[in-house]
């Protein structure tokens, strides 16, 4: 079986490439012109160079696979209006759909986010919490990852062979940039001023790959599975997070109201005349404040996945890989 990954040079792709590499896949890695594959160097794979932004370049891509993975899915980073973001969104995705059909895919994986779902009224968060429209958050985060969930569905509902795969908040090695990571980097370092409270779910990014493969494989074409790890609050979070790293715990929290004030002066600043990034995006806000506590029961249920390292293992794993890439002095 071929299996083709966009977005390998990531995280996430990075560890469900490492999974298909163990169960004997033959990997394409579908990657831009731009990409650094010095990072993958542990990864035996085809090279094919598209862009989400070249409808043909995709399909050419994907021709004589039988799954593929779309892991590299457009998301906001640097201040821009809201309709470009989501022009650019919408057109990817679009992109991405035709070629799964253009190329006669057999499966195929969307790695969404579970900012897409509502928070739930009551109890934990799962896959049938849905919009019925557009979300009245305005980040742009929230938006566009609404919006190509929603394409998925509706494209699977048309034919296309596609299932989605949420994970939650990851920790692990390959975290360039880093993402997800920075909270350790940040605390680890130092650097932190102040956290925001609020409830999460935590996994290992190899535990991560191997659900959103089983998701490929064994996914219901039209349905959401979380690929969760542990559930969890910020308040244990911070405090395992110093403890490994061997510095103070930190305490001083930011309360969210106060936190969106400030990511909007950052942002409007950063608009008016650019300088560094805001340290405080509206991306980050949104994940924060849509923080909640994850069922994970549907996944094992049909696809026979539970995560196997729980987070302070995650954490370990992670922040040893943060020292040897010298993220944390």
């Amino acid at each position: 079986m071929k299996i083709g990954i966009i977005g390998g040079t990531g995280m996430l792709g990075h560890h469900l490439a490492i999974a298909a590499q163990l169960r004997q896949y033959q990997i394409r890695i579908i990657h831009r012109a731009s990409s650094d594959l010095s990072r993958i160097a542990d990864l035996t794979y085809e090279s094919r160079i598209a862009d989400l932004n070249d409808r043909g370049s995709l399909i050419r891509a994907m021709e004589g696979l039988d799954m593929v993975a779309n892991c590299g899915a457009y998301y906001p980073t640097l201040p821009k209006p809201l309709s470009q973001e989501i022009k650019t969104a919408r057109l990817q995705m679009q992109f991405f759909l035709d070629a799964v059909k253009e190329a006669g895919i057999q499966r195929a994986l969307y790695l969404g986010g579970a900012i897409a779902m509502p928070k739930a009224k009551t109890g934990m968060g799962h896959e049938e919490l849905y919009y019925d429209q557009a979300p009245e958050n305005p980040a742009p985060y929230v938006q566009v990852k609404w919006l190509m969930d929603k394409m998925a569905r509706e494209a699977a509902r048309d034919g296309v062979p596609i299932v989605i795969g949420i994970p939650p908040m990851t920790f692990g090695e390959y975290d360039y940039g880093p993402t997800t990571g920075r909270l350790i980097v940040d605390l680890a370092n130092q650097t932190l001023p102040a956290y925001i409270k609020g409830n999460r779910n935590v996994i290992y990014a190899r535990d991560a790959g191997r659900g959103l493969l089983l998701a490929l494989e064994k996914g219901r074409f039209g349905e959401r599975y979380l690929i969760t790890g542990h559930n969890t609050t910020t308040d244990d979070l911070v405090a395992a997070i110093c403890q490994q790293a061997g510095v103070p715990l930190l305490k001083k929290t930011l309360p969210l109201r106060l936190a969106k004030i400030i990511s909007k002066f950052q942002e409007v600043r950063y608009t008016l005349f650019k300088g560094a990034p805001p340290t405080l995006s509206s991306t980050a806000i949104a994940v924060l404040a849509g923080g909640q506590h994850l069922d994970g029961s549907k996944a094992k249920r049909e696809l026979g996945y539970e995560p196997d390292l729980n987070i302070e293992g995650a954490i370990q794993r992670a922040h040893k890989w943060f020292e040897k890439e010298k993220y944390i002095e």
